[in-house]
């Protein structure tokens, strides 16, 4: 079953979140040193993970202060207020005594807080005069998550500790430090277990930055997600684990190998005979596994996604039969080598494509399971796997809704966008078609926890701009069972575009949607357009709009022509918003009359023989085909001028620029195509639609362009000369 790829997906980038202080100071009270503990009391927090709201560097990150290095490593924060660091200790715990190794940067009023949630936080003790050194810290309380918050610095530097230490008492059982990861089982009854318990991956692909993972991770945990995929680990992983492990969140830890993530992503190795591409990916692998290895956040290792199929856009024929199957023998040699350094976290690797598993079951037997990104086709996976005789479990590492393509094209001519109801369809669908593989389906990472705001990220993501989907509380309820309770998004529905085909460029044309909001919520809208299809511009931009009732908008269509997506948005002010999304083609506006132009002579001073489309005759320009062009040489001037047969009555030109567009030009005019006089002229020309009215009566009309607007020629798709 043929899958093409799916959308490419980046990497967390490092960086540093924001802090909002939730509450003001209910009381206060000056540091005292705590008396000795009793015999009851141990030290809870060291090796468990840490997480901070900043860190200087990945030297300084927060497991640095739990590391039980007094002298020699440190967490240091950025030097603002107010910051924060906390420890997970695995299990609620009571806490009887907080100990804070202060390096120079030291906290002049903090706060030490309790949590179960990791959301909810209760102070036991406020510090209001601290002076640095080690606060030995006397307290009484409950909670998993212990926390110093810092809201006030004796200087200009940030927060730092040598070491932040957490004692009390856990009845005698040691909080959990997660065990090993395997997959057990037979032949078709297959399971995950991790610490001997079952486990099945519940996930969600992993889109914000490493910065922000504090901020999302609690949000992540409350829809029932267990587990998180990345696609590139190193040295900027640590923070994200640490935060995932704060939350009872395991990891799929990436690496990435070309071609990943679609055609030709991040160039083309060659498996066959480049041993030095291999050795070094070989060596940073074993690199990050060693260091990762011990992460109470570790679930397993993912090398490579997508590439058997990518490598498709790099190699042809026997050759490309070569590649795949030196790739997958590599995929194995990492596999290997992962086990002798970890032999406690399994080896998976990811394609988009069940035509490669056969070349894994030949080529790379110490894989622990396969992995597999599907979208529409999900329910195939398992048809595939049983048609293929294979002998290991799998997990899906991308699903959701069908992509761009796999659906069909609308009247446009280009993929017809599911709605917002049928992609919430699409997680439920795909969750049900993993788990129904029983005994070999050992669970999923959805596609995608995500915050882009933009063609691909309305498409696929959960939280486009912030805003929860209706996907969203569908991959809620599949990991949870329920969304009750939940205030939930707008729905809309019905939404068409009038003209769809034939919204003139500048002009006005028709939205409209029905849309209800579950708790009858006021909904604000936007209007916004895409790009993609007619510039290749992913970004969304608000539009020009009016609404004129029950449902119905004015939009104002882009000057440049082509197909855009047109989106309405409806927000409910609780953070949730509905997106739905159809085609628009933006045509040249209509100009009354004849196109004296058409077909008739055409010279110019240059064109294009080879280049791209090339050839791009003068005859391009005036054969009434909006897709031909003349292109000119890449210099100044150049010029363009048809003869029309016969002195004629002219009363309008309208010109339809390639991107490659005039900037100056004047519209000159002749009787004889020898003496010419000028009747238009502009310097200040912006490509796409020129519409000009002219009076005049001539044989000849030349555009004379003297400056380009970009680096090449002049090119133009229609050159009309109307009576």
């Amino acid at each position: 079953m043929f899958r093409p790829p799916s959308p490419v997906s980046g990497r967390p980038r490092a960086g540093t979140p924001l802090l909002t202080l939730g509450a003001v100071l209910a009381s206060t009270v000056t540091l005292a040193t705590a008396p000795s503990a009793g015999a009851a009391e141990t030290l809870l927090s060291q090796g468990r993970p840490a997480t901070a709201s900043s860190h200087e560097g990945e030297a300084y990150a927060a497991s640095a202060a739990v590391d039980g290095n007094l002298t020699g490593t440190r967490w240091a924060s950025s030097w603002s207020d107010p910051q924060w660091i906390r420890v997970d200790l695995g299990k609620s715990a009571d806490i009887s005594r907080v100990v804070l190794h202060w390096e120079a940067a030291y906290g002049k009023e903090y706060r030490i807080q309790a949590s179960d949630n990791g959301t909810d936080w209760t102070d036991l003790r406020t510090v209001t005069q601290g002076d640095g050194g080690t606060d030995d810290l006397a307290v009484s309380g409950k909670g998993r998550y212990i926390r110093m918050l810092g809201t006030a610095r004796p200087g200009g530097y940030g927060y730092s500790l040598w070491e932040f230490q957490v004692f009390g008492d856990t009845d005698g059982t040691p909080p959990p430090t997660g065990g090993a990861v395997k997959v057990t089982g037979s032949q078709g009854d297959w399971q995950l277990t991790v610490g001997g318990q079952p486990y099945t991956v519940k996930g969600l692909t992993w889109g914000p930055s490493v910065a922000d993972a504090p901020r999302y991770m609690p949000d992540v945990k409350s829809m029932g997600v267990n587990t998180i995929r990345t696609w590139g680990t190193d040295a900027s992983t640590r923070p994200l684990l640490d935060t995932a492990a704060a939350h009872g969140i395991r990891v799929v830890n990436g690496f990435w190998l070309q071609p990943g993530g679609g055609p030709g992503s991040g160039g083309c190795a060659d498996y066959v005979n480049d041993a030095t591409y291999k050795n070094t990916m070989l060596a940073e692998f074993t690199k990050w596994v060693d260091a990762y290895k011990s992460h109470p956040a570790t679930l397993m290792w993912n090398v490579g996604n997508e590439s058997v199929l990518g490598l498709q856009n790099c190699y042809s024929g026997t050759q490309l039969e070569a590649q795949r199957n030196a790739y997958t023998s590599f995929v194995n040699d990492v596999a290997r080598a992962i086990h002798a350094i970890d032999p406690d976290h399994p080896v998976t690797s990811t394609d988009a494509w069940t035509g490669a598993w056969p070349y894994y079951k030949r080529n790379a037997p110490d894989l622990d399971l396969y992995s597999m990104n599907a979208y529409g086709d999900i329910c195939g996976v398992q048809e595939d796997w049983e048609e293929g005789g294979y002998t290991k479990p799998y997990i899906i590492t991308e699903t959701g809704p069908a992509g761009e393509w796999e659906v069909p094209d609308d009247a446009n001519k280009v993929p017809d966008e599911p709605t917002d109801v049928h992609k919430a369809e699409g997680y439920t669908n795909a969750w049900n078609c993993t788990v129904g593989h029983r005994g070999v389906a050992l669970g999923a990472t959805l596609f995608h926890y995500g915050t882009e705001y933009d063609f691909g990220g309305v498409w696929f993501n959960l939280l486009p701009g912030g805003h929860k989907r209706l996907s969203y509380y569908a991959v809620k309820k599949a990991y949870t069972g329920s969304t009750a309770g939940d205030n939930t998004p707008p729905v809309i529905s019905n939404m068409s575009v009038s003209p769809a085909s034939s919204a003139p460029a500048g002009g006005e044309f028709t939205v409209r949607a029905d849309v209800r909001d579950p708790e009858g919520d006021p909904l604000t809208y936007k209007i916004l357009l895409s790009g993609n299809y007619a510039n290749g511009d992913k970004r969304l931009v608000e539009a020009r709009w009016r609404a004129t009732g029950n449902g119905t908008f004015a939009v104002t269509a882009p000057d440049k022509l082509g197909v855009w997506k047109v989106y309405v948005q409806a927000e409910d002010g609780h953070g949730n918003a509905g997106i739905e999304t159809k085609s628009v083609k933006v045509v040249a506006p209509p100009v009354s009359g004849t196109n004296v132009a058409l077909h008739k002579p055409t010279t110019a001073s240059s064109y294009q023989r080879e280049y791209g489309d090339c050839p791009c005759p003068p005859a391009g320009a005036t054969d009434g085909d909006p897709v031909t062009r003349w292109a000119s040489d890449w210099s100044d001037p150049q010029w363009i001028q048809v003869d029309l047969g016969a002195r004629t009555a002219i009363r309008k030109l309208q010109l339809h620029w390639d991107p490659a567009y005039a900037t100056s030009y004047e519209v000159q005019v002749s009787d004889n195509g020898t003496d010419w006089r000028t009747v238009h002229s502009t310097t200040t020309a912006n490509g796409d639609i020129d519409t000009i009215d002219v009076t005049e009566t001539a044989r000849h009309v030349r555009l004379h362009l003297r400056a380009r607007g970009t680096g090449w020629g002049y090119s133009l798709h229609e050159f009309g000369v109307y009576s």
